[in-house]
């Protein structure tokens, strides 16, 4: 079974709030994951996006497929740590 990279929605109506999450590609979008790899929240002035890059890079040298909206996330949170100068959170 693939495993797939993908956000899960929590928070309440209106108010989205997403985990980054490894899961089985048939699993449903909130249902069972693997491994919580960080939070994503696009309500505040720049989103706030939290990852574990340490545990990102373990699943993708394993072969899980990010989906397109957390490999934006990616990109995001490389470029913000570079940008800051700081070593990438391990949260």
């Amino acid at each position: 079974m693939a495993v797939r990279i993908r956000l899960s929605r929590h928070g309440k109506k209106k108010r989205p709030f997403y985990w980054v999450v490894a899961a089985h590609s048939e699993a449903p979008r909130d249902g069972r994951f693997l491994e919580k790899l960080g939070t994503y929240d696009p309500l505040t002035d720049p989103a706030r996006i939290e990852l574990n890059m340490e545990r990102v890079e373990y699943w993708l040298q394993r072969g899980a497929q990010p989906s397109d909206t957390v490999k934006s996330l990616i990109r995001q949170y490389k470029r913000r740590m570079k940008v800051s100068g700081e070593e990438a959170k391990v949260s």
